[in-house]
């Protein structure tokens, strides 16, 4: 099968484990400081109140248990996968450093994992749980430190209710680089406000502080948030898929080579999503964006040093923009 012209996270698995890896996702019970009744709070304008868990995680599991049903799944497709424990739901350095390692050491108890990927804020990132997860990593462990910016404008931080600053992203990203880990930066494009400069702004702001890894988004709103009430009000309007695919397209052109592209569109599950509605499948979206990105001549890294503002000289797309 043909790679696509940008630097897929599984494309780094394999390169760096010699096979497929999977990643085990766990909600350990953490809640995010920006929800300030705890899970019932507010959270930011887009979050749903399960804080991104994974669909198959149910409520009152243990965390062993989450990890061996997790691992009994996997099992049951791909034999002889490498394994990478995930905690994802809500924000995973959010407690003390001794909570942080008891909770870490269970999961990774449960079998034999190559990697350690944490979910979290740059409000919950401090010198000491750096060195917490620089321990993980001198193990042998591949550690991944994934932090959500969003954006790199205060004003749409502020207007998203996001509760951190783009200085916090930049301090996080430092307190981690200095300690060797890896660091994955959450971006979404189509957030209220920003067009193309905006999202391209953002771009270069990231690859300049040398993250290993990038998840893009496009804007999602799930049932039951703030950003739901909006778009009842008609106040919020939600791009479509071509949309993003040229928004990814001048994003990718301009992330180094090197960069992991971990992710490039939201999955929230249909009975959860008020927008967008028929949005294409992940499979649809990625194969679209690989086949217009070698119609163009385009590959990541391609505009490395380009513009924030300025637009792929190497064609338009051949649909429509919804």
């Amino acid at each position: 099968m043909q790679e696509p012209p940008y630097r897929t996270y599984s494309r780094y698995l394999r390169e760096r484990h010699g096979c497929a890896a999977y990643r085990v996702a766990v909600d350990a019970g953490f809640t995010c400081p920006n929800r300030s009744g705890g899970r019932a709070g507010p959270g930011c304008a887009y979050c749903s109140e399960d804080g991104s868990r994974a669909p198959h995680v149910q409520d009152g599991q243990s965390l062993e248990a989450q990890v061996r049903q997790s691992i009994r799944r996997l099992r049951a497709r791909r034999s002889s996968a490498a394994l990478i424990l995930y905690f994802q739901a809500f924000s995973n350095t959010n407690a003390p450093v001794e909570r942080l390692r008891a909770l870490y050491e269970r999961g990774l108890e449960v079998d034999e994992f190559r990697g350690l990927n944490v979910a979290t804020r740059p409000d919950c990132i401090d010198e000491a749980k750096a060195d917490l997860l620089a321990d993980f990593q001198r193990r042998g462990l591949d550690v991944w430190v994934e932090l959500g910016l969003q954006s790199g404008h205060d004003e749409t931080l502020r207007r998203i209710d996001r509760g951190h600053t783009v200085q916090q992203f930049r301090d996080a990203c430092g307190v981690l680089k200095r300690r060797g880990l890896k660091v994955a930066a959450h971006l979404i494009f189509g957030l209220p406000g920003e067009g193309r400069t905006e999202i391209l702004q953002t771009v270069s702001l990231v690859a300049g502080l040398g993250v290993d890894g990038v998840k893009i988004h496009n804007l999602h709103v799930p049932h039951g948030t703030p950003m739901a009430r909006e778009l009842l009000k008609g106040e919020l309007a939600v791009p479509g898929p071509w949309s993003h695919l040229e928004h990814v397209i001048a994003a990718l052109e301009r992330l180094p080579a090197a960069v992991v592209i971990m992710r490039l569109v939201c999955e929230t599950p249909a009975d959860r999503l008020a927008a967008p509605r028929g949005f294409w499948p992940k499979g649809v979206f990625t194969a679209r964006l690989a086949a217009e990105m070698r119609r163009r001549g385009a590959y990541q890294g391609r505009l490395v040093g380009a513009s924030a503002g300025g637009s792929s000289p190497s064609g338009r797309l051949s649909q429509p923009i919804a």
